[in-house]
């Protein structure tokens, strides 16, 4: 079975890669913050923010197609909440068009909206994916457990990065049996089959789930995880988080 694992590109020795996952950690939150703290109307400093991107992008010497394949996931849901925006959002009108019996008008205003939410939703998309593809996910973990981020978020991502494949792989293998046995086109018989096949695959994670726990369990598992890992953060590390951040809010606060 083949799968695109989340640091496909996280063992490049790119300058990005080797900074210290916590270094790294804190400077895409930090950006993130500034990013949506920003004013929607002030779309030179977006494009500032999306120039930095860019520059640690071809830094880290990660395909370009792609981060940008994997960030513009966000783009459908983005639109599945925003896109009315801008005929429910009062203000000057910008344009009145008619369908069936409907008048629907839209604002400048709720343009607006529209803009900045697209915007900042894809530019943190791009930083988290920019973060995930340089550092490799297990390190990713132990940087957020060593900046004292709640354990219990720590085990559940944890734990859905080291299953979700088996679980892949049970639905490929649930695929392959109902394909050999000539899965008939009539669409009642489609949806009839796979409400089976997910009532199978429920039965077997349930299942899978409880076998792990009783495993876990049998084993003195307390709740930590341990690692041969260890992080030390270089006169490198604090250069690179200190000139970020400050080019950060240089353009934040340019005016």
């Amino acid at each position: 079975m083949k799968h695109a694992f989340l640091d496909k590109y996280s063992d490049l020795g790119s300058i990005i890669h080797r900074v210290d996952p916590r270094v790294k950690v804190i400077f895409f939150f930090v950006l993130i913050l500034v990013i949506v703290s920003t004013p929607p109307q002030e779309l030179l400093k977006f494009s500032g923010y999306f120039l930095m991107l860019l520059i640690l992008l071809l830094l880290s010497r990660i395909p370009l197609l792609y981060v940008f394949a994997r960030s513009l996931v966000i783009i459908p849901f983005v639109l599945l909440t925003a896109i009315f925006i801008p005929f429910f959002k009062g203000g000057e009108v910008a344009g009145s068009y008619n369908f069936l019996t409907l008048n629907l008008t839209i604002s400048y205003k709720g343009i607006l909206i529209f803009q900045n939410i697209l915007i900042k939703s894809w530019l943190s998309v791009l930083s988290l994916t920019i973060l995930t593809s340089t550092t490799k996910f297990s390190s990713l973990l132990k940087a957020l457990e060593t900046l004292k981020v709640p354990r219990v978020i720590i085990l559940i991502a944890s734990f859905f990065y080291r299953y979700i494949f088996l679980l892949i792989d049970q639905i490929m293998k649930i695929k392959n049996a109902r394909d050999s046995r000539s899965f008939k086109k009539n669409p009642v018989y489609q949806f009839k089959i796979i409400g089976y096949m997910i009532g199978e695959l429920f039965i077997r994670t349930y299942e899978r789930a409880e076998r792990i726990y009783l495993a876990m369990v049998s084993r003195g598992f307390s709740g930590t995880i341990h690692t041969l890992e260890s992080f030390k953060i270089n006169r490198f590390d604090l250069y690179f988080l200190g000139s970020l951040i400050t080019i950060i809010f240089f353009i934040r606060l340019w005016r």
